[in-house]
């Protein structure tokens, strides 16, 4: 499928939007940008960077994307540093950091900043690359994805050292500010509408999909779209399932895949199908990369969805559905709390029980589902699409270009 083009998305925001984008980027013509990060498959800052760079360069901002190489070691270590700086205990130890600094310095060998005007890292992964700063000329921007409101006090400050030598850093809500000694930005992550994943479907591929895979589309269907990972909590989404399904016949549908640089997802996976196990109603599909069609189909043919996530650090799967009209049922962290305003653009809450609960009451009062559904869709569309998000990245690249600044909500 070929991707969209910037004018194609005035059907969706209009024309003022899409004119002040090219009239920002005519500011930045000629501009060379590299964005890095850790994995090209699985994970949203893959999906947005895939979107993102060619819409860039449409707008005549010379885009690049590079991502980081590392073994075993080094993402079983980055695996526990995302668990920390979520606040799950871990030990890290000097043998850690020492690894992580290494592989850190043997992509930067491989990688030249000569030629480049603006670099966004992303996440912590890559983030000891900044040592290559007083060789380039470029703005170096660090863009952190994941929940820091809690961080690991022993990995924070290994990595703040790293942080503070940025111009500035980007993050997903307001919740995960840090004290830092340079600028933040405030910048929600995205979803594209006219993405495969978030595009209109024809009916009868929608019913196709769920033939496929033997789920009864006559019966409630409650849906988690999300990767095999603990802090997605889908053993406790099938908990509180089996609470519901002892009282109403529905159905839940587990759906994802992984990312390169998560070593733990098939471990979650089969910790999942044991939970399941001997449920008919509970079906775990574990889909291949590129399977976003597919995705799109199972979301927009379940009765509601849930994003059971215990941590997060914004929860894109929350706009895509949304955007796609259904309720969704979420518990308030991290980023979700941007996108589910509760008893508006859907429910939140705090426990197993209390998920159970509410999937029996959006089930048993559909007209409310819909409301929901139809409020959240124009919610995304105002916050949470692609357009925006590009907006704002390039006026974060002007305000370090221009810079003098203290601190900007963009």
């Amino acid at each position: 499928m070929a991707l969209a083009k910037l004018d194609d998305y005035r059907q969706v925001v209009g024309d003022p939007e899409i004119e002040e984008m090219r009239a920002i980027a005519r500011q930045l013509k000629g501009a060379r940008m590299k964005h890095i990060n850790s994995t090209s498959v699985g994970g949203g800052v893959a999906e947005i960077l895939h979107r993102m760079v060619p819409l860039l360069n449409e707008m005549d901002i010379l885009a690049r994307w590079e991502v980081i190489k590392g073994g075993d070691d080094f993402f079983n270590i980055t695996k526990a540093f995302h668990n920390a700086l979520h606040g799950k205990p871990e030990n890290i130890t000097p043998e850690m950091f020492r690894v992580f600094i290494d592989y850190n310095r043997k992509n930067a060998e491989e990688m030249d900043f000569s030629q480049d005007d603006f670099v966004f890292i992303h996440d912590p992964q890559p983030i000891c690359l900044i040592e290559k700063r007083a060789q380039s000329k470029a703005h170096w921007v660090w863009r952190c994805h994941i929940d820091i409101s809690t961080p690991q006090s022993d990995l924070w400050e290994f990595l703040k050292n790293y942080v503070e030598r940025y111009e500035g850093a980007v993050i997903s809500s307001p919740s995960f500010s840090q004290k830092l000694s340079v600028p933040q930005f405030l910048i929600p992550p995205s979803i594209d509408p006219l993405a495969d994943k978030n595009k209109e479907l024809e009916p009868r591929f929608i019913n196709s999909v769920f033939e496929k895979y033997g789920i009864d589309r006559k019966r409630p269907i409650v849906t988690q779209i999300s990767r095999f990972d603990r802090l997605k909590d889908p053993v406790g989404l099938i908990k509180a399932f089996k609470m519901v399904n002892k009282k109403l016949d529905c159905q839940l549908v587990l759906a994802g895949g992984g990312a390169t640089d998560d070593p733990e997802g098939l471990l979650v996976l089969e910790e999942v199908k044991a939970e399941a196990e001997g449920s008919p109603d509970i079906h775990i599909l574990h889909l291949a990369p590129g399977a976003d069609l597919e995705i799109n189909a199972l979301v927009r043919g379940s009765s509601i969805i849930v994003q059971n996530s215990i941590k997060e650090g914004f929860g894109l799967t929350v706009s895509e559905a949304l955007w796609k009209g259904k309720a969704i049922i979420s518990r308030p962290v991290g980023g979700i709390t941007q996108q589910v305003l509760h008893d508006v653009t859907g429910l939140l809450v705090h426990s197993t029980e209390g998920l159970a609960y509410s999937i029996r009451y959006l089930l048993a009062n559909p007209e409310l589902a819909s409301a929901l559904g139809k409020t959240g869709k124009e919610f995304v569309r105002g916050n949470f699409l692609i357009t925006r998000h590009l907006r704002r990245y390039m006026l974060v690249m002007l305000s370090t270009r221009f810079s003098g600044h203290k601190e900007i909500c963009l």
